[in-house]
């Protein structure tokens, strides 16, 4: 089939497809291991006990490994607790993304948006708790961490209100920024909150972002009026 190979050459090829195949396998295992950690961190974190509380020896027992196999895959907890703040925002910023193609669908921006928020505190509220304990919390790199979280956030926000309202970057910052400040204070109040609480709340945050939007609206339209 292979003329131009010697056995030997045939065998050191296909040496080197297995050895590529068992990386490969490795590799899978181990970002699986990882997977698991992450999952595990996450899953220990509740109303009462924040990451700061956690301990090696938990996270890996709730991973089901030894706790010489962390090291493996994280430097030290916090390493870990920074891989989860990361995590957290992605989270978050991915489904505020899907928010605006609901957007095109269900019609209105701010409700749309309020929705989709309020069920990513219901589904994923350990996620969301970390992000709020770590904002204040006692480590300056989880404070600076979080900090660049929300800073994505309200960037792409800022990038939204500038594309879909023709508004200046300045002003669209400035509304951006005030709208992540009670979005994230509304949520904060929801994660102890019932459906029919958490509902109210949902009315609320919509009436306040709305108010924001008017105000918005017609301060540009008043500086305008100023030229």
């Amino acid at each position: 089939m292979y003329p131009e190979f010697e056995a030997d050459e045939l065998n050191a090829v296909e040496e080197v497809k297995r050895s590529d195949s068992v990386k490969g396998v490795r590799a899978q295992q181990k970002e699986r291991t990882r997977r698991t950690i992450i999952d595990a961190a996450f899953c220990l974190l509740c109303a009462e006990r924040g990451f700061t509380s956690l301990s090696l020896r938990e996270v890996t027992r709730e991973a089901g490994i030894a706790p010489t196999s962390f090291y493996r895959h994280f430097k030290d907890m916090d390493e870990l607790g920074l891989t989860l703040v990361d995590e957290g925002g992605l989270i978050l910023r991915q489904l505020m993304r899907q928010a605006r193609q609901r957007i095109v669908v269900e019609g209105s921006v701010i409700r749309t948006s309020v929705d989709t928020f309020m069920e990513f505190i219901e589904s994923s509220p350990n996620v969301f708790r970390l992000l709020l304990r770590e904002r204040s919390g006692t480590s300056p790199a989880f404070r600076a961490a979080v900090a660049r979280e929300i800073q994505h956030f309200v960037a792409e926000l800022t990038e939204y209100l500038v594309a879909t309202t023709g508004v200046a970057h300045e002003e669209a910052l400035v509304q951006a920024e005030a709208s992540v400040t009670l979005v994230f204070s509304s949520g904060a109040e929801a994660l102890d909150l019932d459906t029919a609480y958490r509902e109210e709340l949902s009315e609320r945050l919509i009436f306040q972002l709305r108010m924001l939007s008017k105000g918005a609206y017609w301060y540009r339209k008043e500086m305008k009026n100023r030229i």
